[in-house]
């Protein structure tokens, strides 16, 4: 990447995502959707955080806002990462096959940026899991006047979730029969996609419930 993808002005990056240049894609796409969770629902801790309403809170939402400043410093990361990774993955492909010599270095670089470009999402979907968590716990107690935002933020944490695992779906296909990131990747995949809907649901709930 000849810039580092997050200091691009929010126009910029859509439109370097509306080329035909495969990089950035919806890696870094789903990476900025859990930054954004991230960020609201810091912003609602600090909404909340002195009100009277929120006094037996306090600790846990002063742990919640630096758990969710941490991870969107960490997502924006990965955003650019994600997009080095893929990248890497391109450059691969293209490298020479004339030889055994060109096909066995071509294999070797291009097995090496696949893993790359499979862990680095699966980092994302983490990550945004831990958002919804965050959302999921602030959803009763956050101010009610910011309520929605928590209720977005769990939209764009549960999108970022399911974006990020498309990402690793259609990687893992390409990594070596043999390699262990295959079976390690579904099973952390599957983990953390089960009941994902149940807990979208619960904090659509919780906000509604308190809006209404």
């Amino acid at each position: 990447m000849d810039s580092r993808l997050t200091d691009l002005p929010v126009e910029d990056f859509l439109a370097r995502l509306a080329t035909d240049d495969p990089v950035p894609g919806g890696g870094s796409a789903s990476a900025l959707a859990g930054a954004m969770a991230a960020a609201l629902v810091h912003m609602v801790v600090e909404l909340t955080t002195g009100r009277p309403a929120a006094a037996e809170h306090e600790e846990r939402l002063t742990e919640i806002r630096l758990a969710a400043a941490g991870i969107q410093s960490e997502l924006l990361s990965l955003a650019h990462a994600d997009a080095v990774a893929y990248a890497s993955v391109v450059t691969a492909r293209r490298l020479p096959k004339e030889t055994d010599g060109d096909r066995e270095a071509r294999r070797v670089q291009l097995d090496a940026a696949v893993r790359e470009a499979t862990r680095t999402p699966l980092s994302i979907a983490r990550r945004a899991a831990e958002v919804l968590a965050l959302a999921e716990e602030l959803a009763p107690i956050g101010n009610r006047n910011a309520v929605s935002d928590v209720g977005v933020a769990g939209l764009l944490a549960g999108a970022a979730i399911r974006g990020a695992a498309m990402n690793v779906e259609i990687n893992l296909p390409s990594l070596p029969e043999d390699e262990p990131l295959r079976a390690e990747a579904r099973r952390e995949l599957d983990a953390l996609v089960s009941g994902l809907t149940d807990r979208e649901a619960a904090v659509a709930t919780a906000v509604g419930d308190r809006i209404g």
